[in-house]
């Protein structure tokens, strides 16, 4: 389960680990939930107890003496220009930050569970056996920033926003039908139907609005309008406000010395820097430089040249710059050339699959990357959620419900990449592509591909937004062109790529998704049929498959730990044998580098990664050692 943009915001997944008494029927709910016991609990946790028992007094990957101050500078691509959230995947660029230091939720996650939720607008939450329903109950010291309690008006106010301007979210949110206020402190989520186990965390991740805020006027007297972008700061509830911006260059954000929830235990231990501040720069090169003349503190390195080649300058050799690796065992990932199945083109799964025959993955791994990737095999590499083999068990059962709508081949052979790496593998290749592209209806011509029944050439144009991405797309480019495909690479800014995006305007482009370890109701926004007319969604592939439908809809109600993975597999199984994409490769390890002014935990999180900055601080004895910032 993850609620996201285009990137990940937060991925887990969860419900109620004990269950309330009774069930909330349809009707109203306000005579129901006073006439009926609640059992109401700290947290929520998907086929299994929470770790951390009520009354807990942090997480144990934090360090709750960590001393508070300092100031941390990271950098951030492209631009942005608003900080709405609420419109955030339709129109505008958003700020960094806004979602993650200023905006809070009713549940927040812990970052050593596969799949858990602990209170933090809210204090305590309740559903019944069924999950037809749930009901959270604010924590009663819950504050604006401007010192006014959050409400339940204002939960109400920011599902329905997100619900109405959101396509995104408003699919993601379509099963639940009502929120109202059953209490003092108190909203009940009605959901379409009984089963849904997701439902009760996905509505506790939803970011909460300030509604007097925004049904107010700015300092001009203008009303503002939550279906437009804005540059006004809004109002906010975390541990952070904004405390100054340049408009496409910076934003700065300060902790709130009187924050509410400085004392929780899901909060203590983090949020520790006094100041985080974003810097733009308009693509990864220009980032790092700065970061090597130290105009931001930490960068996370995707490039493997990069980081093989571009960190030898003094303070690395001199250990005033660290470069730490930290493995990725919180998610999944499936990265590749996404095709735009919604033009004709790319319907035929065999043309698909021609693309992928003729793109070397060994030689450009050599050349490009040093060697250091692996090529992805799963929508969720890296996880017990990859399927393997062929399917057997469990996993099996689930996919004969949909045999006649599935690859036969599934059943009888694993899924595999073609393997290049010399002339011969690399001749073989073609010949199968050219095979695969002669039965879709395609011939050479004068060492051109043409459509026997259009009489057009087979053109493509792969899009990107960032020059380190360019590189690989015409890597690929040649490949193409030796299949009599002919083939543009056309770089854009980021504002223009998003609105390409939202038009579906596009022939292939690169395309990622992480996968948390409990996938579920994302999973309809990301390969469901209804999602791939939505504007907004992440099915930038446009997939409309009655089987894909199907398997989603096994994985979302789910109901043990086991069901959760063949499900998975099966979907995940599926999706590849209709080759989708051209899968990418994967390293595993987040690279970072950092100048050696701060400190973590001596026990880091399972799941977070670096977890920075959450749960890192200022180290002030590191920071007397090293030269001032330049």
């Amino acid at each position: 389960m993850k609620l996201t943009r285009r990137s990940v915001l937060r991925a887990t997944a969860a419900t109620l680990a004990a269950p309330a008494l009774g069930a909330l029927g349809t009707g109203s709910l306000p005579s129901i939930a006073s006439a009926q016991a609640k059992t109401w609990k700290h947290g929520l946790s998907l086929f299994g107890d929470l770790k951390y028992a009520e009354g807990f007094k942090n997480f144990d990957y934090v360090n709750p003496q960590a001393p508070q101050g300092g100031t941390v500078r990271l950098a951030a691509s492209g631009t942005f220009d608003n900080f709405n959230y609420v419109i955030a995947s339709v129109k505008g660029n958003l700020a960094g930050g806004i979602n993650t230091l200023f905006n809070q939720s009713l549940t927040t996650g812990a970052l050593d569970e596969v799949s858990s939720e602990y209170g933090l607008l809210a204090e305590a939450v309740s559903h019944p056996d069924d999950f037809a329903s749930v009901t959270y109950r604010l924590n009663a010291k819950a504050r604006w920033h401007d010192s006014k309690p959050v409400t339940p008006e204002d939960v109400i106010f920011s599902f329905d926003a997100f619900k109405a301007n959101s396509p995104q979210l408003g699919a993601y949110y379509r099963h639940v039908t009502k929120a109202e206020k059953t209490g003092d402190r108190e909203i009940t989520f009605t959901f379409d139907g009984p089963g849904n186990r997701e439902l009760p965390q996905i509505v506790g991740q939803l970011p909460v609005l300030p509604k007097h805020w925004w049904e107010g006027v700015d300092a001009s007297g203008r009303k503002r309008d939550i279906t437009q972008t804005t540059l006004e700061p809004p109002l906010g509830s975390g541990p952070y406000r904004l405390k100054e911006f340049q408009p496409g260059r910076s934003v700065t954000y300060e902790k709130v010395a009187d924050y509410w929830g400085k004392d929780l235990n899901v909060i203590v231990g983090t949020r520790n820097f006094q100041m985080i501040r974003f810097e733009y720069f308009r693509d990864t090169t220009v980032a790092r430089e700065a970061f090597k003349g130290d105009q931001v503190d930490w960068r996370t390195e995707n490039s493997a040249k990069d980081w093989a080649t571009g960190y030898d300058f003094p303070a690395v050799i001199e250990k005033r710059v660290l470069l730490e690796e930290f493995p990725v065992s919180s998610v999944g990932v499936m990265q590749g050339f996404a095709f735009n199945i919604r033009r004709e083109k790319f319907k035929d799964a065999r043309v698909r699959r021609a693309f992928n025959f003729v793109l070397d993955f060994e030689e450009m791994n050599k050349q490009i990357f040093f060697g250091q990737y692996k090529r992805i095999a799963s929508y969720f590499e890296g996880t017990e959620l990859a399927s393997s083999g062929v399917p057997e068990g469990k996993e099996l059962e689930i996919l004969q419900t949909v045999k006649d709508q599935v690859p036969a081949g599934l059943f009888t052979t694993p899924y595999s990449n073609p393997t290049g790496g010399n002339q011969q593998a690399n001749r073989n290749n073609l010949r199968e592509a050219l095979s695969l592209l002669r039965e879709a209806g395609y011939e050479i011509r004068d060492t051109k591909l043409f459509n026997t029944k259009t009489g057009e050439q087979m053109s493509v144009e792969l899009l990107v937004e960032q020059p380190s991405l360019e590189r690989i797309a015409l890597f690929y480019k040649p490949a193409l062109e030796r299949l009599g495909v002919s083939t543009t690479v056309r770089t854009i800014e980021a504002s223009q790529y998003e609105q390409r995006l939202r038009q579906w305007d596009y022939d292939i482009i690169i395309a990622s998704w992480s996968e948390s370890l409990s996938p579920g109701n994302e999973q309809r926004g990301r390969w469901g049929s209804q999602a791939a007319d939505q504007v907004g969604s992440e099915n930038s592939i446009g997939i409309k498959n009655p089987a894909v439908d199907k398997l989603i809809e096994r994985v979302i109600f789910a109901t043990s730990r086991d069901d959760l993975v063949a499900a998975t597999h099966a979907l995940d199984r599926v999706l590849l044998w209709n080759y989708y994409v051209v899968p990418h490769w994967t390293y595993g390890k987040q690279r970072t580098a950092r100048w050696d002014r701060f400190s973590h935990p001596e026990t880091m999180p399972k799941y977070g990664a670096s977890a920075f900055p959450t749960v890192w601080w200022w180290d002030a004895d590191k920071a007397a050692k090293a030269p001032q910032r330049s």
